[in-house]
């Protein structure tokens, strides 16, 4: 080690960025479906080291942002996959996509990367504050930019750095408390650990990485005892929330606690993008929607199909032109698959018509459909796709060609957001339909806390890495929320997932199936299912605020 590490410090300082991109492919591969969390958090400590060893802010800026672009990139493969489902798109403009939006996205990294060493300010600064400054100020900033693009430009949260540790879940137990954004700074603080340790353990390391960091010891205990005592703290809460679901006192509705088992059944049909809209294939694909859909007792059951399930309209009052099948024929076919006192929950389609009878929008929903053939409440995807579901600026960019991005003459329209359907003896339900999962504190109707959230999704067209990927975050919804989550998909994974993260039963990808059981009982909300992403913020900006008083400090 003490001969590679000059070898190390000479490419980092004539090819930071190179490496930095290097590192930021490595650290992508902590998220599923590889799930390599430790060279995740190896990458990056590596990173915070050449950040470290930036002369200036300039170079920060330079490095944080060709982090980003391989982390992203890597991360993000499946989108390549999902344009080959848009009119036949040819495989290289996906990736061309990719990398598009890893380069926007990489704004994030570098401006973490930029704000931290602008906070520490080494420039020569041997104390050990400064080297405590600089990391907690890594975290606090990477935890606020994961915030700031779940919303900016309506958002795009996939990936939080919290769920490369998905794969091990005790770990992730903070997250009740300070959300994914929280927990992903806690990931940072972590590889800042990394970092103190192997300055510490190689006498030389500190030659590579810059005399900002070379007094490690200070700082690795302070940061050392302030996660331990964050593990610790955060256990007494979640047995707290796992006491008050028991014992009902102090939850939003004392009758949780004494709740009848909801048998519930989750169908995965395996029906791959390419056959879902094909018109001769109708037929075959409800056959298997239907196949695995029979009762198999006399139990009434909470019946959970995929998202946009059927290609029938279900709702009355359309012209003529717009039906293969009639509402009520359509109803009934679905309703001849149930008992007597089934309630089915299914993706379908709804349209908008104007004043002359044309459509002119569409809704993603989710609809209630009774065993009667009654059709109760609905649930309309409120975050949409850009580009998949809606084309921005449609006058704009179909006149260059692009429509082509987004199937159809028309858009998507969004739903009001989060909201709790009634199901009667079956619960309440949430609704969060595929994409929307992914978006931390935004899922539940905190006024109406929902027993469940149910997430059909359709990600048959993510490719391999899109699905598992897609889970991880809907297990971090149900640590968050203290709730289970339910997912039916087309193709896999559809899985019953419990209020603790953890999955009770899954069907795998390209597999055709049904999961019978009972709906998993929620606990009583969480810190964060009662104040959301005030705690992540807040907690991002207390590391900051301590990160500023370490530099005043060293000063």
């Amino acid at each position: 080690m003490t001969a590679l590490t000059p070898r190390i410090a000479a490419l980092a300082d004539r090819w930071p960025k190179s490496l930095a991109l290097l590192l930021g492919l490595v650290s992508a591969t902590g998220f599923a479906p590889l799930n390599l969390w430790p060279l995740t958090l190896l990458a990056l400590a590596g990173w915070m080291a050449l950040v470290a060893r930036s002369p200036e802010g300039r170079r920060a800026l330079g490095i944080g942002w060709a982090f980003g672009v391989g982390h992203f990139t890597l991360g993000l493969n499946w989108i390549a996959t999902a344009f080959t489902y848009q009119a036949a798109m040819p495989a290289w403009l996906g990736w061309i996509a990719v990398v598009l939006l890893a380069l926007y996205l990489a704004v994030y990294p570098a401006l973490t990367a930029w704000g931290a060493w602008m906070v520490a300010r080494f420039r020569g600064d041997t104390s050990a504050a400064a080297s405590l400054s600089f990391i907690l100020a890594f975290a606090a900033l990477w935890a606020l930019t994961e915030w700031l693009r779940s919303w900016v430009f309506t958002g795009f949260a996939w990936n939080p750095l919290s769920a490369i540790f998905t794969p091990i879940m005790p770990v992730l137990s903070p997250t009740r408390l300070v959300g994914s954004y929280g927990m992903s700074a806690i990931v940072m603080l972590i590889a800042g650990l990394i970092l103190l340790q192997a300055i510490r353990w190689v006498p030389t390391w500190w030659r590579a990485v810059g005399p900002s960091l070379r007094d490690g010891t200070f700082p690795t205990v302070i940061l050392g005892g302030a996660l331990a005592a964050i593990f610790v703290l955060s256990a007494p809460f979640i047995h707290l929330a796992q006491l008050r679901d028991v014992t009902g006192s102090p939850a939003d509705d004392p009758a949780q606690a004494k709740r009848n088992p909801v048998p519930i059944t989750v169908v995965q049909p395996n029906v791959g993008q390419q056959d879902k809209w094909e018109g001769d294939k109708a037929a075959a694909n409800f056959a298997k929607l239907a196949r695995l859909t029979t009762p198999k007792s006399d139990t009434p059951r909470l019946v959970l199909w995929p998202e946009a399930a059927i290609p029938d309209y279900l709702e009355t009052g359309y012209p003529l032109y717009y039906y293969d099948r009639s509402p009520a024929n359509a109803r009934t076919r679905i309703t001849s698959l149930l008992n007597r006192d089934d309630v089915i929950l299914l993706g379908a389609l709804k349209l908008e018509f104007d004043k002359q009878g044309e459509a002119v929008g569409a809704r993603n929903a989710v609809m209630t459909l009774h065993a009667d053939g009654t059709l109760g409440a609905r649930y309309d995807k409120a975050h949409l796709v850009p580009y998949g579901e809606y084309l921005p600026m449609r006058p704009l960019l179909s006149a260059i060609g692009l429509s082509r991005l987004a199937p159809g003459d028309i858009d998507f329209w969004p739903g009001p957001g989060p909201r709790t359907l009634d199901l009667g003896a079956f619960g309440k339900a949430g609704l969060q339909i595929c994409y929307e999962i992914i978006f931390s504190g935004q899922t539940v109707d905190r006024d109406h806390r929902p027993d469940f959230i149910f997430n059909p999704s359709n990600d048959a067209w993510f490719g391999g890495w899109g699905p598992p990927q897609h889970l991880a975050q809907a297990r971090l919804r149900a640590i968050e929320e203290g709730l289970p989550v339910v997912r039916s998909t087309p193709t896999g994974i559809s899985a019953v997932i419990d209020a603790d993260g953890r999955i009770l039963e899954s069907i795998p990808m390209h597999t055709a199936g049904r999961i019978d059981t009972d709906l998993p009982p929620p606990h009583a909300p969480t810190l964060f299912a009662r104040y959301g992403n005030m705690l992540p913020v807040g907690f991002a900006l207390l590391l900051l605020a301590l990160a500023i008083a370490f530099r005043r400090r060293g000063r």
